[in-house]
């Protein structure tokens, strides 16, 4: 998407990187059975809009719900023990089911199992979007959850929500996840798929004159009155996914809130329908390698080679060690640094794999040369491509 501007619906169309999160209503029936003709549906949608050339990522919800059917629970479980073990049961199952899913229509899928301190940690966050980088580079679709068999942070919200116990902002039943990955990954839609049609005037169920929002040029205070009530399967609610949604528009990516029960949902969506909610971005596309171009909080400099410089401005090469002269300033992992020539002309910036000592120890050096430099290898790139931003700054 090369637009800075946001053109309504019609602009879904330019989509290229789509974050697409199923919550558990959409993956699983009210009976507890896995709703199979609707995630097949989907996963077709999802494995056609990957052969056309788009980058499509999966959060999906459901593992809790798939492990209370195969452990012939009827009622989803106040313990959380309990419920870190239904999710220990169904987690390999949903993902199976995925798998075979996806393989049926030529499409690789990878299981991404994450908790929200991954996405927090700024060396973790960094690990995550190469790793997921790669994965799109290679023809997948990384299919991704919460760790919800260790992780106790959406479990135990969930609980206090029940009880009226929290005021705080919730991010529950993957919503806040999608939204964090989203913005990871400077995606250019997030689509969040529940058993609702989108945001109402009213709560539906209470007012039979309660209308769909179509349209919501932001998430604000308004927005949220709207939003009342959480999932009775799930974890999330309309509040949830306000909460995420505001949080993923504030860094530039639209999203689209829908049922995922609707028929051929996502084609109709990227078409420009009037389908679910939208709710625009704050800033079209972008905003992350905006930050990085832009953003004073450098804290050292790489300077490189001619050779290096080359192929880094033209636009598809990282940054390898060999191609390093000079480093400096103190810096740790993950934060920003510039590129400069010999000359200290800032060529472009990029958030570093490893720290300053270690990138003057691999200055000059062979990728293959790292583990006898450090003892270790984390990457054979200083900075990755997708972690670089070059040109005038």
């Amino acid at each position: 998407m090369s637009s800075t501007s946001f053109a309504g619906r019609a602009a879904l169309a330019q989509s290229h990187r789509l974050v697409v999160k199923l919550g558990t209503h959409v993956v699983i029936r009210d009976s507890g059975d896995v709703a199979s003709e609707r995630v097949m549906n989907l996963v077709e949608s999802l494995a056609r809009q990957r052969q056309a050339g788009r980058d499509v990522v999966l959060v999906s919800s459901g593992a809790v719900g798939m492990g209370m059917s195969l452990l012939g629970l009827r009622q989803r479980p106040r313990s959380l023990g309990l419920r870190q073990a239904c999710a220990a049961v169904g987690q390999g199952h949903l993902m199976g089911l995925y798998t075979q899913a996806f393989a049926g229509f030529g499409v690789v899928a990878a299981q991404v199992l994450l908790t929200h301190e991954d996405l927090a940690d700024r060396d973790r966050a960094l690990c995550l979007r190469t790793t997921l980088m790669r994965l799109l580079e290679l023809g997948t679709i990384p299919v991704l959850n919460e760790n919800d068999s260790v992780s106790v942070r959406e479990l135990v919200e969930h609980r206090r929500r029940e009880g009226g116990e929290t005021s705080q902002p919730i991010f529950g039943d993957n919503d806040g996840l999608s939204a964090r990955v989203a913005v990871a990954l400077d995606a250019d839609l997030l689509l969040m798929l529940s058993n609702v049609d989108g945001l109402y005037t009213a709560n539906p169920a209470l007012d039979p004159n309660a209308q769909r929002v179509a349209e919501l040029s932001s998430v604000d205070e308004q927005a949220l009155a709207r939003a009342t009530g959480a999932s009775s399967g799930g974890t999330g609610g309309m509040g949830s996914k306000l909460e995420a949604a505001r949080l993923a528009t504030a860094e530039g990516t639209a999203v689209v809130i829908a049922n995922g029960g609707m028929p051929d949902v996502l084609d109709r969506i990227l078409a420009g329908d009037d389908v679910g909610t939208l709710i625009a971005p704050g800033e079209w596309h972008g905003a992350r390698w905006r930050h990085i171009a832009v953003s004073g909080r450098k804290q050292g400099a790489l300077v490189v080679n001619q050779g290096a410089l080359q192929a880094l401005l033209l636009g598809k090469a990282s940054l390898l060690p060999v191609g390093v002269v000079a480093v400096e300033g103190s810096f740790d992992k993950g934060e920003l640094v510039e590129i400069r020539d010999g000359s200290g002309r800032v060529h472009g910036r990029g958030l570093v794999n490893y720290d300053a000592d270690a990138c003057r120890k691999l200055a000059g050096r062979h990728s293959d040369e790292i583990d006898t430099v450090l003892g270790y290898r984390g990457y054979d790139a200083l900075i990755t491509r997708d972690n670089l931003v070059m040109g005038a700054l």
